[in-house]
């Protein structure tokens, strides 16, 4: 309605203007052409019928097609605006974590560090149960072979002794003394009640 309303008041103003400036103008020419007489009054009236046509079209598309443009200027600003302030916010944001680099870089450092010093002790212990476990089973198995040498050692004395035996009786065990060992044995169980 107010767009309405200066669009009309301009034109008010251009055409008083317009009819001012012919008439000076007239007057300048020495008054000849301000007696012009049916000629010149049916120009202003045509000009006059002309004006009225074209301030009624012009009040009536303008103001609609002067809104759309508003509309669709207003719209593009407020997404302007809308653009603006998400990308100052992920401005902010870059910001805030470029600020944040350098704490999160020195803490994932140090966390890393954590990290490898419990890694390195984990394979220190692991290293010293294997250690033990090895040096247990070494023990376990030097204790076997050390049984099996005895076990063989014994065995192998045994059989020396045997053999030794053997040959000692077979040196003082002659056929006679064979003879009256078997019947010394037979007479002792013929003293015997079974």
């Amino acid at each position: 309605m107010k767009l309405r309303k200066s669009i009309l008041s301009s034109l008010l103003v251009c055409g008083s203007l317009l009819v001012f400036a012919a008439q000076a103008h007239a007057a300048e020419e020495g008054g000849a052409s301000a007696n012009g007489g049916p000629a010149e009054l049916f120009k202003w009236i045509n000009f006059a019928i002309l004006a009225g046509v074209l301030i009624w079209v012009f009040a009536k598309k303008l103001p609609g097609w002067f809104g759309g443009r508003a509309e669709l200027i207003s719209s593009a600003i407020r997404k302007a605006t809308a653009a603006k302030a998400e990308a100052e916010a992920k401005l902010k944001d870059a910001e805030d974590r470029l600020a944040r680099l350098e704490q999160e870089v020195r803490g994932l450092r140090e966390e890393a560090l954590r990290e490898a010093a419990a890694e390195a002790e984990r394979v220190r212990a692991l290293a010293r149960s294997d250690a033990e476990k090895i040096g247990f089973a070494a023990k376990a198995e030097i204790e076997a072979a050390e049984r099996a040498a005895r076990m063989e050692l014994k065995a192998l004395a045994a059989k020396l002794a045997v053999e030794g035996a053997q040959s000692l009786l077979a040196k003082q065990l002659t056929p006679q003394a064979q003879e009256a060992l078997l019947s010394g044995f037979v007479k002792s169980l013929e003293g015997s009640p079974n």
